[in-house]
């Protein structure tokens, strides 16, 4: 059986509805090709373990000291990942809405949760951070901000907005969960289609140099083969820049 067979049986096995199954698995396996990665095994963990975390993102929440993939009455977790380019904004809007970052995940996604009973208005920023957390944390702890996932060179901070709002940060209807779990922006994809061009162009001056058309266009078959590696790379330096 394989790894996406086998996920999708531990899936459904845990009550996740076919048509989330389906649609996760599709986002998986487009994520396993825009990364290159070639094993899932390599890429995601175990899969009964990957298959737990997975629970979640499919709507079922988990609370307190319950076991893993038992739903919880009165949180919801959601899981989704955005490009630096959006990433701030959109934490931002989410917190509005009462979704609470807490970590990110072995795929890269923000791992979030909201109280259905009292949701609560967060507040989110991102600090750029080269060497280590040179001290930021403390830096911010005295203005209400905590750490809740870096990665490369970028760390974001979290703050319940109760601090300044009072009870006005409850929010009294909280819109539904989004159905989407990944935001690339237009910058994203743009500088993605660059790169590719860019790859592109690469093998037409080789072959232009070269002046063995059959050599060149080897070459550029192959850089087109392989751009899949310099994607990857994009993708990696956008999205998980925004990552734990």
């Amino acid at each position: 059986m394989s790894y996406f067979d086998d996920l999708a049986v531990r899936l459904g096995e845990q009550g996740v509805p076919s048509a989330r199954v389906e649609a996760t698995l599709a986002d998986l396996a487009a994520h396993l090709e825009e990364s290159g990665g070639a094993d899932p095994e390599a890429e995601f963990g175990p899969v009964g373990e990957f298959a737990r975390e997975l629970v979640p993102a499919g709507g079922r929440g988990d609370q307190g000291d319950q076991g893993p993939g038992e739903p919880g009455a009165h949180v919801e977790t959601w899981r989704w990942t955005a490009d630096t380019y959006v990433d701030e904004e959109l934490l931002n809007r989410f917190g509005a809405e009462g979704w609470e970052v807490e970590r990110v995940d072995a795929i890269g996604r923000f791992v979030s949760h909201r109280d259905l009973e009292r949701p609560q208005r967060w507040e989110y920023r991102r600090e750029l951070v080269t060497r280590g957390r040179e001290g930021i944390d403390e830096q911010l702890a005295p203005d209400g901000w905590e750490a809740c996932g870096n990665w490369i060179v970028y760390a974001w901070f979290k703050r319940p907005l109760a601090a300044s709002l009072g009870p006005e940060a409850e929010i009294a209807a909280p819109p539904r969960m989004p159905e989407r779990w990944r935001f690339f922006s237009r910058r994203f994809y743009a500088l993605a289609a660059v790169m590719a061009v860019v790859v592109v162009l690469a093998g037409v001056v080789v072959a232009v140099d070269d002046g063995d058309t059959g050599s060149g266009f080897g070459f550029v078959g192959g850089l087109l083969a392989g751009a899949l590696i310099p994607l990857a790379a994009l993708w990696g330096w956008q999205v998980w820049r925004s990552r734990r």
